[in-house]
This record gives C-alpha cells, structure tokens and sequence, in this order.
C-alpha cells in the first residue's frame, strides 16, 4: 500500500498537457468558426454593395471587425465578392493553414 503514495498526483501531471492540448485545440476550432462567420457576412456585404452600385471591397471590409480588417483579402470577379480570413490563433502559422474562404454572388447594376 506504501508503494501507491502520490500516484494520483503524478497521473494529474502526467495528464495535464494533455488536457491543455485538447483545450487549446478546441478554442482553435471555434476561432476558425468565427472566422467563417465573419467571412460569410463580409462577402454578402459586398455583394449586396457590388448589387447597389457601390464598391465591394470596402463593403466586404467594412462588415469585419477592427482586428479582422487588416488580415482579409477580398476579391471581386464579376458578380462574384470572395472573402479570405485567417482565424486567430495563438500559433502564427496554424493561422494561415485555416483561413476560411467565402463567397456571395450579385448581379452588378
């Protein structure tokens, strides 16, 4: 029985990281969420402006949030307003390997 002292403790240390991954990896999945969100609103707010006459890219920019404005890329072809954003993440390049696309299409006046 004295052999058993303080194994539930190193179990807890020994499973820590793990939990802290599966939290991180979480949080990172509804962060790409958001950003695809964010990208479908965005590309429908330039459609709907490429539809009234008015000029897509900064309609599509204008719909995303401050941090997000500086990261998007949008892209008018036609009829076609697409949106590209990188989700936040904690980790630099994991960022740009989620980007999320979206697109909304009008017919231009």
């Amino acid at each position: 029985m004295a052999d058993e002292r303080g194994q539930a403790s190193i179990e807890l240390v020994a499973g820590l990281p793990a939990l802290l991954l599966a939290g991180l990896l979480g949080l990172q999945l509804l962060a790409t969420g958001y950003a695809l969100t964010l990208a479908d609103g965005a590309a429908e707010a330039g459609a709907l402006a490429l539809a009234s006459g008015r000029p897509a890219r900064s309609a599509a920019r204008e719909a995303l949030p401050g941090w997000a404005r500086g990261e998007v890329e949008v892209a008018v072809e036609g009829g076609k307003v697409t949106v590209t954003l990188p989700p936040p993440s904690l980790v630099g390049g994991l960022a740009d390997r989620l980007a999320v696309t979206s697109s909304a299409a009008a017919r231009p006046r």
